[in-house]
């Protein structure tokens, strides 16, 4: 179980980050709990304890290797960091970056709106695409793929096509608000026409049991004045 501190000031819990090592596949996770945890509870710390702390972390196969490398390096005074945030960066450079960029343009290509509206599938878009590495036209296209039919349709068919991914973004949700807002009014519209046609058939029939009330009753009547005409 990964243990957890309270933040300074009365804050919530901070989780503290887990151990890293050469085989993990999902670095940027990783170091974001690590700059999340300095954040909050080593601010105050000489940005040389908090690289140290880091390396406390850093454990394991062929990752230990490079921690000898750098310890030495950073008591020779060979290499220095301003912030641990670079160092983070360097870390991420030497063990995820190839790695994690692969997954994201995986992850990218598999993408698709499906069921959610376009602002949900956006911001999944723009998590995923963030460490892809695509940019320009190959983005546009992968949003483009990614997108319900109906939506891409319209917008490759308008006069005027969006041309920046930011563009594409506002076309897109707003057409899909419209488009959703569309449905909606139809499945109104849907109710009301069948509740009229229900108020209508109930209508109908109590018309259809008045008349033969009335029909039942009229013959009635004639057979009572029939039957008091043969007694006279």
């Amino acid at each position: 179980m990964v243990p957890r501190e309270v933040g300074r000031g009365g804050g919530g819990e901070v989780e503290k980050p887990q151990i890293f090592n050469s085989t993990l596949s999902k670095v940027t996770g990783f170091i974001t709990a690590y700059k999340l945890y300095i954040r909050m509870r080593m601010r105050e710390k000489p940005v040389e304890g908090q690289v140290q702390w880091i390396l406390s972390y850093v454990q394991g196969g062929t990752v230990d290797v490079w921690k000898e490398n750098m310890m030495e390096e950073l008591d020779a005074r060979e290499v220095e960091y301003e912030t641990a945030e670079k160092f983070l960066s360097n870390l991420k450079k030497e063990f995820g970056e190839e790695e994690e960029e692969l997954v994201k343009v995986v992850e990218l290509r598999k993408l698709e709106q499906g069921g959610r509206t376009m602002e949900e599938f956006i911001q999944e878009f723009k998590r995923v695409a963030r460490d892809s590495e695509y940019e320009g036209r190959p983005l546009v296209e992968e949003f483009k793929r990614g997108m319900n039919e109906t939506i891409r349709r319209k917008l490759m068919e308008a006069e005027n096509q969006p041309g920046s991914i930011e563009q594409w973004y506002r076309r897109a949700m707003a057409l899909d608000r419209n488009w959703r807002e569309s449905r909606r009014e139809k499945k109104r519209l849907r109710r009301r026409k069948e509740q009229r046609g229900g108020a209508t058939t109930n209508n109908a029939t109590t018309l259809s049991v008045a008349e033969e009330a009335t029909t039942s009753s009229a013959g009635n009547n004639r057979a009572c004045s029939n039957g008091r005409s043969r007694e006279d």
